[in-house]
Parts: C-alpha cells; sequence; structure tokens
C-alpha cells in the first residue's frame, strides 16, 4: 500500500503519524530499462533498412516517438510527487499535503472533534475521503486506487476513535 503508520515518541507520548504517497508503478530502474527496450525494438527492423533512404526518412520519426514516451513518463512522475502526513498529536491532528510543485497545504483541527467521512459516489472519484474539523473539510488520499481509499478509511476511523478515547 503506498501509506504506511508510524509511531514516534514525544515527551513520553506515542504520536501516530500516516504517511500517503501515490503509486508509481514503474520505478526509475524499470523506466531506463523500459526506454533501453523500446529504443532497441524499434531500431532492430529499422537495420535491414540501414544504408538505404527510407533509414534516415523513417529514424526521425522513431526518435521522436521514443522522446514522446520519454517525456510523458517523466510528466508522470512529476505529476505524481505528492505527499501527504497526518499526525495525531497530543490534542491536534495535523495534515500536511506537499504538492507536485512542491508548495504545502495545512490543516489542524482539535482531536477530539475530528471526523473521518467517506463520500461513495458525491466526491470527485468514488469512495473519497475527507477529515473534517474547525469548520473544515479536507481530502486525504484523493490519489489512491479505490480499494486502497476503502481501507483507509477503514483505518482512520479506528484510529480516531483510539485517540479520541485516550484523550
Amino acid at each position: 500500500m503506498p501509506y504506511h503508520w508510524t509511531t514516534n515518541s514525544q515527551n513520553g507520548r506515542n504520536i501516530r503519524i500516516l504517511e500517503l504517497w501515490p503509486h508509481n508503478s514503474l520505478p526509475k530502474q524499470g523506466f531506463a530499462s523500459f526506454i533501453m527496450t523500446t529504443f532497441i525494438l524499434i531500431l532492430l527492423p529499422l537495420l535491414s533498412l540501414s544504408g538505404t533512404l527510407v533509414f534516415w526518412g523513417l529514424l526521425p520519426f522513431l526518435m521522436l516517438a521514443i522522446w514522446a514516451v520519454w517525456t510523458a513518463i517523466q510528466h508522470s512522475y512529476k505529476r505524481n510527487k505528492i505527499y501527504e502526513c497526518l499526525s495525531f498529536g497530543k490534542q491536534t491532528l495535523d495534515l500536511e499535503r506537499t504538492n507536485p510543485k512542491g508548495n504545502t497545504q495545512n490543516w489542524s483541527c482539535e482531536g477530539y472533534w475530528s471526523r473521518a467521512s467517506i463520500y461513495t459516489r458525491e466526491g470527485p472519484v468514488p469512495f473519497y475521503v475527507t477529515l473534517s474539523g474547525n469548520g473544515r473539510e479536507v481530502e486525504i488520499g484523493a490519489f489512491l486506487s479505490e480499494d486502497e481509499r476503502k481501507s483507509l478509511y477503514e483505518e482512520l476511523r479506528r484510529e480516531i476513535a483510539h485517540y479520541k478515547s485516550h484523550s
């Protein structure tokens, strides 16, 4: 799962932290292999035409195709540079989201009054998970898959209930 829980100890109190990030199905090492394999597979049939005018006519278009694939995957990596961190402090819940451009968004609320909600159809994605408190409702994990959002909601609900019972 592209999220995990950790526990940090501060001033004798355990603080739970939830970290979330988008899943990249193609890691950086796989990216290099994919581009090289694509390049070789495109170049193999072209080798039979080497030394001909057709070879030089097709080569720029094939290189353009490789460049387009490379650019699209790089754009996907940049768009997926999202990181969310939810920490259960002594009295507050704090959510910090780092967007792909590097800017951050923060949300904080009194922990006892916080609530996790799930919208099965009303949100921008199915099973849209939100946190509410202090008069605001913020999304969390919208980049996760549908099953991951369902699981996240259940874990958040349990963790918030546990937090409230021990505050």
